[in-house]
């Protein structure tokens, strides 16, 4: 069992090595893919704006630290699987990887890591910038809050991840898959903090936000960065639940809709 695992080990290792090379030769793109997310940006000054004329519990400065959370987090949690998925099901593409001794979702996991590696970079120099415009929004975060940030960052990433490749199934049995997303995103937007802290809703609407795996995607993470008060122990709990209902979810409808796929070498 151990030998197996060292033997996973090694091929995601590779598989990474592999996607990172690919990512730096479109440096400039990457670039151009986080500069197309500045949306928390736009958000944070309309925000602050706000906050100068009426009492939203958070002062202009707090808008510009917690968007800015926002935008790292949202850097770190972003992922794309349902179109690489969906090209590769409606190409045939997904057939050779079928023939390998590895499952297929190994090589989008890959892919989203190195990805996120190569954009860390960029990602440093812009928060660097924004505390050069606007220093009085400068805090700097204890070691246990970034260690705590990295995992649930991760965690958050993971339980993303597994959403949206669980919707990329249903390339199997339409040809866009894709359209789902739109919705799926818009209950992103609303329902995670991406657009307005959580605290700004009504008590029973955060309630209710609360039991699904949206909030845990930004506001969750975001409130870790800034070292505000989180409940740590339902956070992980409900995050853990909709990680085990979703990858059971994903792996029922891989194998159904591998039944059904069928593909110029399939």
């Amino acid at each position: 069992m151990m030998g197996s695992l060292r033997l996973t080990l090694k091929k995601l290792k590779v598989l990474i090595e592999v996607y990172y090379a690919y990512m730096l030769e479109y440096r400039a793109e990457i670039v151009l893919w986080m500069l197309s997310g500045i949306l928390p940006f736009i958000l944070m000054a309309v925000w602050m704006n706000a906050a100068t004329r009426s009492d939203f519990g958070y002062s202009p400065v707090d808008f510009a630290r917690y968007f800015l959370a926002v935008f790292i987090t949202h850097q770190m949690t972003t992922v794309w699987v349902i179109w690489e998925f969906e090209h590769d099901v409606l190409r045939g593409q997904l057939s050779p990887y079928l023939l390998q001794p590895m499952d297929p979702v190994w090589r989008y996991v890959s892919s989203h890591v190195a990805e996120r590696l190569s954009r860390f970079p960029f990602l440093l120099l812009l928060v660097l910038l924004f505390f050069l415009l606007y220093p009085r929004a400068i805090w700097i975060p204890s070691p246990r809050e970034l260690l705590l940030f990295f995992l649930v960052g991760n965690f958050a990433f993971a339980v993303r991840f597994l959403l949206q490749y669980s919707l990329a199934m249903l390339s199997f049995w339409i040809e866009r898959a894709t359209a789902f997303e739109e919705l799926h995103m818009l209950l992103f937007l609303f329902l995670s903090g991406y657009v307005a802290p959580l605290e700004l809703f009504p008590e029973g609407v955060r309630s209710l936000i609360l039991w699904t795996p949206f909030p845990y995607m930004i506001d969750f993470p975001v409130r870790i960065l800034l070292g505000g008060e989180v409940e740590l122990a339902r956070g992980l709990t409900v995050m853990g639940v909709w990680f085990v209902v979703l990858l059971l979810l994903n792996r029922l409808l891989w194998r159904l809709g591998l039944a059904k796929y069928s593909a110029m070498g399939a």
